[in-house]
């Protein structure tokens, strides 16, 4: 549990319209999107991969995993590398656009939302908007990564 009077930084980034934030220490690196090799045998919710540094980065369709539509690869993007869990992700993203202070008193849990907000870790509101916070290792279920782990073993 967070102490109330610690602060949390976040990235935020942006997926056209949609705008999510994810806490800053889980992001490993921020890069320039890359080309996205399919990954045979991966889940559904899985891009591809990119090789960073000679280790295969599985990439998370965050696109498809949110509902938002899809769109094509382009060098303007960013993909964000996250440590989800045991395993890093990246997440390839429109813009990255700031790092945001928030105090854990102005996080609001999503328990008391709803259950269809599964993957948030919370919400805050802000001056320039809602800041919706997610939590990195849901982005991949624990059956997706059972999958992607025999993908990534079958590709090694």
């Amino acid at each position: 549990m967070t102490p109330p009077d610690t602060i949390l930084s976040l990235l935020r980034v942006r997926l056209g319209d949609a705008v999510l934030a994810l806490p800053a220490t889980a992001v490993r690196e921020i890069v320039r999107a890359v080309a996205i090799t399919a990954l045979p045998g991966a889940p559904a919710i899985i891009e591809g991969a990119v090789n960073v540094r000679g280790a295969l980065v599985p990439v998370v369709d965050v696109r498809a995993r949110l509902r938002l539509p899809a769109r094509a690869l382009d060098p303007d993007q960013f993909l964000v590398m996250l440590q989800a869990g045991d395993r890093t992700v990246a997440l390839r993203v429109d813009e990255v656009d700031d790092l945001v202070d928030v105090s854990p008193r102005e996080i609001e849990g999503t328990g008391t939302l709803s259950p269809a907000m599964q993957g948030l870790a919370g919400l805050s509101a802000r001056a320039d908007g809602m800041l919706v916070i997610y939590d990195p290792a849901a982005f991949v279920s624990q059956a997706e990564s059972q999958a992607l782990d025999a993908a990534l073993a079958a590709h090694a």
